[in-house]
């Protein structure tokens, strides 16, 4: 029996991320304004592992199939998904950078800096979407704003601080 490739298995773990992210997405509580979720960590994980291609793929597959499953087609489908592509390159240049050596400090603040990029560009994405579809209330839009960069940073913190031992673990398996 042959063996399969390095190529063969990085798409395959970047599917299996990229449905992850989706399924993350999509079983996450939502607050309206907050939503408290997993779906970056599948995208950071392959970022990480992989670069920033790979991340920004996951990142872009994952939001896209759960936008899909979520909300459908919408005027603002791709800029949902915006944010995810971004964290995946942004995570991705890191690593590559570091020829994927990272440091836990390093990964813990790139990926504190991504998080909260994240919540800027989708507090900007609820913004426009609010105006497009006529759902505007300040205290959806700006009222939020700081319970939910706290949250990023929450969030963040706990990626940034478990992914060192996840990485390993996972470089172990493939």
């Amino acid at each position: 029996m042959s063996r399969v490739s390095s190529e063969t298995k990085r798409l395959t773990i970047d599917a299996m991320l990229s449905a992850m992210c989706a399924v993350l997405g999509y079983v996450a509580i939502d607050l309206g304004a907050i939503k408290i979720t997993f779906e970056s960590f599948p995208v950071i994980l392959g970022a990480y592992l992989f670069g920033p291609v790979d991340g920004a793929i996951i990142g872009f597959v994952g939001t896209l199939v759960y936008q899909l499953l979520r909300y459908g087609v919408s005027a603002t489908t791709l800029l949902w998904m915006l944010p995810y592509v971004v964290l995946g390159l942004g995570c991705g240049i890191y690593a590559k950078k570091k020829d994927y050596k990272m440091s836990r400090r390093g990964i813990l603040i790139v990926t504190l800096i991504t998080g909260l990029m994240v919540t800027a560009m989708n507090s900007a994405v609820i913004y426009l979407d609010s105006k497009i579809y006529g759902y505007y209330y300040p205290a959806i839009v700006l009222g939020m704003l700081i319970p939910r960069i706290l949250t990023a940073v929450g969030e963040s913190i706990v990626f940034g601080l478990a992914m060192p031992a996840v990485i390993k673990s996972v470089k172990k398996v493939i």
